[in-house]
């Protein structure tokens, strides 16, 4: 008996039947096409976090030449420049590319664990979370610097475990939890209100600069703490990938293909939230990033897999404009979080109406 498969449609003029490919053929060219793809859309992302790293790093009040930027970089001193590309531009650019890093990879996280696009820390309140703590140690405690990190990222933490508490019905529910998370938010954001309402004018201006989300007072201090908490996170987030790629076909069959479910829940949202915590506790909330890279890297490398990597780098790409944009297009400089919320008010409403005409049509 003859075990090839064949098609009416592959058969020539000549009447003879063309075999068609086994399946498990056709699953090793499809697996290897979506590598390929994943492979050539990871080095075009880094490709362009590298363009637009030395872009912002040369182009300011004056445009420097792409040779000294090298030259700086590479510790050479180079008169009129050191200090400006080295202490004030380098600084200000790594902290965008780490913190854009950690903001896309986090929102990615909570995007494939729930299974829903809205489910963004920017969405159900962990962002919210660490922006009223920070505001209370602001204009209540008069904290700044690292006391004033570690308010924001003891917040965000906070609030990730009081969303979770308040969602947790023996399993994790995707809408559950957005909806608390979103009325969790709308809290925190009125108290945040209400603490600005009552400050004096130096304390709500400095505030109002670190909830907009900035990068204009990155400094070399800030950028050891972020890059140790990337390097350290990252690559854990990574190796639990596969985990996370599991949860979409389901809890139950997840557990079928040997995955502990509710520790792998537990530990990404652990993870993600302390990565998101710190960067918001250094950049603060740049409004959107979380929300934005994980489409744009499942639109780039198709959605068969978590993507992580992608959507980190997509974030770093996005802040990394962003702040070109916010320092050279409007008459005066704009923190980079205002550009950001441009882009991402319109990207919220048209993901919004794009679910809402799938679930129509099905």
């Amino acid at each position: 008996m003859n075990n090839t498969i064949t098609n009416a449609s592959d058969t020539p003029q000549g009447g003879k039947q063309q075999p068609v490919a086994p399946l498990t053929l056709q699953l090793r060219r499809i697996r290897r096409n979506t590598w390929l793809r994943i492979i050539y859309v990871t080095g075009a992302l880094i490709g362009t976090a590298v363009v637009l790293t030395f872009a912002d790093l040369m182009f300011g009040h004056d445009v420097y030449r792409l040779d000294d930027v090298v030259a700086v970089i590479s510790g050479r001193d180079v008169p009129g420049l050191s200090f400006i590309i080295g202490s004030l531009r380098l600084p200000r650019v790594l902290i965008g590319v780490l913190s854009g890093f950690a903001f896309g990879m986090a929102g990615s996280c909570f995007q494939h664990l729930l299974g829903n696009v809205l489910a963004s820390p920017d969405v159900i309140g962990i962002t919210a979370g660490a922006n009223t703590t920070a505001v209370f140690a602001i204009i209540i405690l008069g904290w700044s610097g690292m006391p004033l990190a570690g308010a924001s990222v003891c917040g965000g933490l906070l609030t990730a475990a009081a969303v979770l508490a308040l969602s947790w019905h023996g399993s994790f529910s995707s809408n559950r939890l957005i909806l608390i998370g979103i009325g969790i938010a709308a809290a925190l954001n009125a108290l945040s209100s209400w603490l600005l309402v009552r400050a004096d004018q130096w304390d709500i201006q400095t505030a109002s600069r670190w909830l907009t989300g900035s990068l204009a007072s990155a400094s070399w201090m800030d950028v050891g703490p972020l890059a140790v908490c990337v390097l350290v996170v990252g690559p854990a987030l990574q190796v639990l990938e596969y985990h996370i790629d599991a949860l979409r076909l389901g809890t139950t069959m997840a557990r079928g293909l040997g995955v502990r479910t509710n520790r792998v829940q537990g530990l990404t949202i652990v993870l993600a939230v302390f990565m998101l915590s710190v960067a918001t506790s250094i950049s603060g909330p740049i409004a959107f990033v979380s929300f934005l890279a994980g489409p744009i890297a499942r639109h780039l490398t198709g959605p068969s897999r978590p993507n992580l990597l992608q959507a980190g780098l997509c974030g770093s790409c996005i802040v990394l404009l962003a702040d070109i944009v916010a320092q050279h297009i409007p008459p005066t400089q704009l923190p980079v979080g205002i550009i950001t919320s441009v882009i991402g008010g319109p990207m919220l409403m048209l993901l919004m109406i794009r679910n809402a005409q799938g679930k129509e049509s099905r």
